[in-house]
């Protein structure tokens, strides 16, 4: 077999996603936009816990990055709190999500399509705060995410991370979605692993992206090795729909990372 395109696949499974209306695909209210303009505003890194604000500080006139964040969700709300807002993802449908309210709020929103690893489209320094949610476990190797992203970092400013407790990867998907934990793989993960020694195919159209497992020691280390200094953490429950693990810990961590001057 030949290996995959993981990009190219990736952001095919996303737009099926973001067809299929999924839960990090519908675009925020005109009510949630209004309230953000009033200064009553929240996002997430994970499942359901909001960012606190004092990790934001002072958001007006600020220059953030959404990256890897499309959908219509986190970056029309920043923008419409007064943030100037670039949101940055290899999905094009996804992408779409933003334009749209985007152009139903009248929002000032700089869209632009890439790769998260790859931010040579942005000058060293050019923005202020980086929230980063959920989606680097779509790539095989996240250390380069860290580095792209505290070359672009402002001195002082601020990045906002949230991934999967890697724990989540060692038990099996299949058994687990039948209420049984039972562990089946060693970290770190991937699905190219699978794919070899399973002859596992997954199916961008069906939803499928490949995805990673990235040991703490890449997530958290290695923003450090980036030269990042972590100065907040919290931990997230997703559901006990999407995995049984969820009832003996929390499956999602967040961090704050600030570029020191």
């Amino acid at each position: 077999m030949d290996a995959p395109d993981v990009l190219r696949h990736n952001a095919l499974a996303w737009d099926t996603e973001c067809e299929n209306q999924g839960e990090w695909s519908r675009p925020v209210s005109a009510e949630v936009i209004a309230n953000a303009r009033r200064g009553d505003w929240q996002v997430i890194l994970t499942p359901n816990k909001p960012v606190p604000k004092e990790w934001f500080g002072e958001l007006k006139g600020r220059d953030v990055l959404c990256l890897a964040s499309a959908g219509g969700q986190q970056g029309p709300i920043l923008s419409a709190a007064g943030a100037n807002v670039t949101v940055f993802d290899q999905s094009t449908r996804q992408l779409e999500c933003d334009r749209l309210v985007a152009t139903r709020e009248s929002l000032d929103l700089r869209i632009v399509r890439g790769d998260m690893k790859d931010l040579s489209t942005f000058d060293d320094a050019s923005f202020d705060i980086i929230f980063h949610p959920v989606s680097n476990c779509f790539v095989p190797d996240v250390r380069p995410v860290w580095k792209e992203s505290f070359r672009v970092l402002r001195p002082n400013g601020v990045m906002m991370s949230g991934f999967l407790n890697p724990l989540f990867y060692i038990f099996d998907h299949d058994l687990d979605d039948q209420g049984t934990l039972a562990v089946k793989h060693a970290l770190p993960y991937s699905d190219l692993d699978r794919w070899t020694y399973e002859g596992r195919q997954l199916v961008a159209e069906k939803n499928e992206p490949f995805e990673f497992g990235h040991l703490l020691t890449d997530q958290i280390g290695g923003q450090i090795d980036a030269g990042f200094l972590i100065s907040g953490f919290y931990e997230d429950y997703w559901n006990d729909q999407a995995t049984n693990l969820n009832k003996y810990t929390p499956t999602f961590i967040a961090t704050l990372a600030l570029k020191p001057r």
